[in-house]
């Protein structure tokens, strides 16, 4: 039946750090997002895994970019370039090209200029109807979130250039946040800690291992649930000779923790915005934490600790936001949230 759909629909999680596709309820595209492109022509070498194993390694000809910061489209070439191929990749089983019906997801803090951008990226790459949803209501959608219910749910979505922080209730959000601090930023932090502490250069992919290998928020994990010490190899920033160390989770903790206290701070100008019936709502329910940030160790026990709030994290967060979009595209005739 797919091959000779006359609408392909299609659902869009497109991220600083990575995009997925769904479509009939499976993940069909999960790569990086980032585009390689000759230098001299413009045109795409590379998208995805492929163009990411270059970053960082590429020759004068070719120039890797990711066409999303903070959550928002930063190079609109590249993002549509990008979208192309990856939708190239969903319709190569079809006979022919199908109308494509998109919904996308955009942070909550997203001006109309922004919102357009990624329209019209859709618009150009192939999409015939895009809708639009805000990244934490998706967020909700997928944790399983009964966000039309007369009663107040609050979301986290920690994604690669954004943080988003909502209540919601009654198919709408209440009180939003939505900070340019998420995973990039961590990235970055431990990048510039290891040329401060160690005198070390590190790239951005080497930065990435390290975050996802001991990346924690609290200086002191529960027994059992301490990693193992990294250990990292690289040039000495004055001498350019090589240097090998040991890292700890907990050296990585204070490295994060001043970005980790600006996430902190607003979680808690949402928590004060909310009104009381609702939040003794999720103060019994307790704050769901979404997005690939969710994964560091000891994030869920910090905001806890902080707020005195339960705080869980969402099964496979890393792909809650997808689900959600899912979802929406799924009854784009019953929820009133999506826009054109």
């Amino acid at each position: 039946m797919g091959l000779f759909s006359l609408t392909q629909e299609l659902a869009i999680d497109l991220g600083t750090a990575n995009t997925l596709i769904i479509h009939e309820g499976k993940v069909v595209v999960d790569q990086p997002s980032i585009v390689a492109l000759d230098a001299h022509t413009g045109k795409m070498v590379a998208f995805g895994h492929k163009a990411n194993q270059m970053h960082g390694r590429t020759h004068q000809n070719i120039r890797t970019i990711r066409p999303l910061k903070d959550g928002v489209i930063a190079d609109f070439t590249a993002t549509e370039l990008m979208l192309r191929g990856m939708l190239r990749e969903v319709a190569s089983s079809r006979l022919f090209t199908p109308s494509l019906k998109m919904v996308i997801c955009i942070p909550s803090g997203s001006t109309n200029v922004e919102i357009r951008a990624v329209r019209d990226s859709a618009e150009h790459a192939g999409g015939r109807e895009v809708y639009m949803i805000y990244e934490p209501m998706a967020a909700a959608l997928g944790a399983e979130l009964d966000v039309q219910a007369p009663e107040g749910h609050m979301i986290i979505d920690i994604g690669g250039g954004t943080t988003e922080i909502a209540c919601i209730s009654l198919g709408g959000i209440v009180c939003s946040e939505s900070i340019n601090v998420a995973g990039d930023v961590l990235t970055e932090d431990i990048r510039n800690y290891m040329r401060q502490a160690h005198e070390i250069r590190v790239g951005e992919r080497t930065a990435e291992e390290i975050k996802i290998a001991i990346g924690s928020a609290i200086k002191k994990l529960p027994h059992g649930e301490e990693p193992e010490d990294f250990m990292l190899t690289g040039p000495n920033i004055v001498t350019a000779l090589p240097r090998t160390i040991s890292l700890t989770y907990s050296e990585i903790a204070g490295a994060l923790d001043k970005s980790l206290l600006k996430i902190d701070s607003a979680i808690m100008k949402v928590l004060e915005n909310i009104p009381s019936e609702l939040y003794s709502d999720i103060y019994r329910k307790g704050v769901y934490l979404a997005g690939g940030g969710a994964l560091i160790r000891g994030l869920a026990q910090r905001f806890s600790n902080n707020c005195k709030i339960p705080f869980i994290v969402a099964d496979d967060p890393l792909r809650s936001v997808a689900r959600g979009t899912h979802k929406a595209l799924e009854n784009i005739g019953k929820f009133s949230f999506l826009t054109r």
